[in-house]
């Protein structure tokens, strides 16, 4: 393992919010995988486009000029950051859960009834609910992929006989859980999906934000990730591998474009939104140029922003496994309190931070609420994992107690969540 360590102070100073106190009581983020505080670069580039750039698409004016050049490069800051080949490749949209559905409706186009989806039990809603509904519109089937309660993990033995009719049309999978923190096996799940004829649709929502993303590694066919959930704005981003994107028929008003990525950005996107997902970029670059140089040699492949936004994210993904490991075993010493994932030391390179528990006789949203009183920030209930949930047995529970560190949080931090959670649990 790497041994260069993250300036957190360094780090911190680029987020306002955290100087943030209530009545002198410091806040302490944990609701991170809802939605993540953002840098002063990604302030700085959303302030900058409202007064310098403030125009619609296409003019022959400066300001025009100005914001579509600011597009074009929030464009190749996406496609640098997830390893795309082209910046058409990449979409923007409000939310991932708004692109899902349009991407969905075209996807649908192709299909006939009887045709097969795959799902699965681990996924957030979003990459559950479009499909459903496209199903029950075209009467197609849907196959599940289970997770297995007890290990956290997919019953991968299961993939091959679900995909044995050879009519799944497209499997939409996730690369993270956003309740039991799994990393799954993308590449895997891809290559036989595809083998059998199918497309796959990784939700990516809950990895992009711990780790180096590469979607042609992984090989699959769309990918789609959420800014605001890796120190970005409300944004959305769908990447697609150009020929479907240009193959599909898209759901647009009659003057947008006819081609990626214009075909399916109908309408006004909301400009500041991608200046401020830029100035993500500018942060998360700015980190692999001064704190993740050591990484830079696990990407030979890559220079320039590309190889500092890939060196950033590895720096940061090891610097997290410290944290979930710190709050895992923290969490395990108090009676009754179960983890709902992986736990082992080992398998911290097959999770990321989101750490979600139940306690024995204690109701998730009342603990939730304890520490929100003490200005520590967690989540509870089902988080929009629905059949995660209920997979486990939890929906007439409360559902868990999610608690999502990412790479500006602590140790610090862990120890007084612990401190804090070993009063209420008393």
């Amino acid at each position: 393992m790497k041994t260069m360590p993250l300036d957190l102070e360094l780090i911190r100073q680029q987020f306002p919010a955290l100087a943030l106190t209530d009545k002198g009581c410091p806040r302490i983020y944990f609701d991170n995988p809802g939605g993540t505080q953002v840098p002063q670069q990604m302030l700085d580039r959303m302030n900058h486009s409202l007064v310098h750039a403030n125009a619609n698409h296409g003019g022959a004016f400066r300001t025009s000029v100005d914001s579509d050049a600011i597009l074009d490069d929030a464009h190749l800051g996406m496609a640098d950051l997830l390893n795309a080949p082209s910046a058409d490749e990449i979409v923007f949209g409000s939310n991932m859960t708004t692109l899902t559905f349009s991407v969905s409706r075209a996807i649908g186009r192709r299909l006939q009834k009887g045709d097969a989806l795959l799902l699965t039990r681990m996924d957030h809603d979003g990459n559950i609910g479009p499909w459903l509904k496209l199903a029950e519109d075209l009467d197609l089937t849907v196959r599940w992929l289970e997770f297995d309660p007890e290990s956290y993990e997919y019953r991968m033995e299961d993939l091959d006989g679900l995909l044995s009719s050879g009519d799944v049309k497209l499997a939409a999978i996730n690369y993270a859980s956003n309740c039991t923190g799994t990393i799954n096996d993308v590449k895997t799940i891809t290559q036989k999906v595809q083998a059998s004829g199918g497309l796959v649709y990784v939700d990516a929502v809950q990895y992009v934000p711990h780790g180096p993303t590469d979607v042609q590694d992984l090989g699959c066919d769309f990918l789609v990730c959420s800014p605001y959930k890796f120190f970005g704005p409300h944004q959305g981003v769908l990447w697609g591998r150009l020929e479907l994107l240009n193959q599909l028929e898209a759901y647009k008003v009659r003057p947008a474009d006819e081609v990626a990525p214009g075909n399916f950005e109908t309408g006004t996107q909301s400009h500041e939104g991608q200046a401020a997902t830029l100035g993500t970029i500018d942060y998360l670059a700015w980190l692999g140029a001064t704190m993740g140089t050591e990484f830079q040699s696990d990407f030979p492949e890559f220079s320039g922003r590309r190889l500092q936004l890939h060196a950033a994210m590895q720096a940061l993904q090891q610097y997290e496994q410290e944290l979930s490991s710190r709050l895992i075993t923290g969490l395990q010493r108090f009676p009754g309190v179960v983890v709902r994932g992986l736990t082992a030391p080992a398998d911290m390179d097959r999770r990321v931070p989101t750490v979600s528990f139940t306690a024995e006789n204690q109701a998730p949203q009342k603990i939730a609420e304890a520490l929100a009183l003490q200005n520590i920030f967690v989540w509870d209930g089902h988080n929009y994992a629905v059949e995660a949930v209920r997979t486990m047995g939890l929906a007439d529970k409360g559902g868990v107690v999610r608690v999502g560190p990412v790479h500006y949080n602590t140790v610090t931090e862990i120890d007084q969540l612990l401190n804090a959670l070993e009063a209420i649990l008393d």
